[in-house]
């Protein structure tokens, strides 16, 4: 089985995992800890990749890569950065600020979104 498609496996997960605490919102405890769980597991992803091919130095290539490539990468790097955010709104929510859950519903959003155009473009960069 090659190291492709046990990321791939893992990025569906992820992805469904993610729709699902999406889904589970008005459960507060179980949405964070799918939340929770998801985003570290993508970021461990992540890493996984950049250990095993060397995802970095290839994205450094930007000039010489494919398009559809840096537009992958582009991507996932926001994913990671949106990550960061919707961890410090959902951190300041979970402690009662309540006037963030609307910041926290639009970078939820955003951040759903850049993460399902990185699961798409993963299929087309193979």
């Amino acid at each position: 089985m090659s190291s492709s498609f046990i990321f791939q496996i893992q990025s569906v997960i992820i992805v469904c995992l993610l729709i699902y605490g999406v889904t589970q919102r008005k459960n507060k405890y179980k949405h964070i800890k799918i939340m929770r769980f998801s985003i570290i597991w993508d970021l461990l992803l992540v890493a996984q990749i950049e250990l095993t091919r060397g995802a970095i130095v290839k994205a450094s290539k930007a000039m010489t890569n494919p398009l559809i490539l840096n537009i992958h990468v582009s991507l996932a790097i926001g994913t990671v950065l949106l990550y960061a955010l919707i961890f410090y709104t959902g951190t300041k929510l979970k402690s009662g600020d309540e006037s963030i859950r609307a910041k926290h519903k639009i970078i939820g959003i955003c951040t759903l979104t850049t993460r399902l155009s990185t699961f798409i473009t993963s299929f087309l960069i193979n």
